[in-house]
């Protein structure tokens, strides 16, 4: 299984491509946008960390320039119809803390801007990633945006109380005004405290 290669960039081809030569072997390596726009030019040394996928017939190598980029990556094949090729679409139509803040918020409408993300898919993404993102990096403002695009400074914790207000009914603006009141209430980093004090306080 490979999960690492070193080697010297020899083509790379419509923005989702390259061949790396490492040694005298050539790997065909396909990429998010966003590593491919890290890439150096053909004949330069360039490093990827790679997660292979087997099947009966072929073998299929993802690149990604960054260890978070490639866990972010894992987490998505791991939800139930969202395959390889998908993934590669949403990391290329987002970066990783905007993916992470869009799950966070339930932001139902920002993931399938990404082509190819339907709203079933979409939803299943985020109710089965929303407990498996902890140890991803969240953007803050692109979550903030997607909630109620009131552009406050609202921690991970208070995002996530938001999140669950919404999806409970709360409309976006109302559980905005309910958190930023709730927390002046309540101190620490404390979920359910928060939560039921924003609940209390949501109109």
């Amino acid at each position: 299984m490979i999960a690492y290669l070193r080697g010297t960039v020899l083509e790379k081809m419509d923005g989702t491509m390259l061949v790396l030569l490492a040694g005298d072997v050539g790997y065909a390596v396909t990429v998010p946008v966003s590593t491919y726009g890290m890439l150096p030019e053909p004949g330069e040394a360039v490093e990827l960390r790679i997660y292979t996928k087997v099947s009966e017939d072929s073998i299929a190598l993802y690149g990604f320039a960054t260890a978070v980029e490639k866990k972010a990556f894992e987490k998505l094949i791991g939800v139930n119809g969202v395959g390889p090729a998908l993934a590669v679409k949403v990391l290329s139509g987002m970066t990783v803390e905007h993916l992470v803040d869009s799950v966070r918020a339930g932001d139902v409408a920002g993931l399938t801007k990404v082509k190819g993300l339907g709203k079933k898919t979409a939803e299943r993404l985020i109710m089965e990633l929303r407990d498996k993102v902890e140890d991803l990096p969240g953007g803050g403002k692109a979550g903030v945006a997607a909630v109620g695009g009131m552009g406050r400074d609202f921690s991970p914790l208070e995002r996530d109380v938001l999140s669950a207000l919404i999806n409970l009914g709360s409309p976006a603006a109302a559980a905005e005004e309910a958190v930023v009141k709730a927390k002046e209430v309540v101190k620490g980093a404390d979920f359910e405290l928060l939560f039921r004090k924003s609940l209390e306080l949501v109109r």
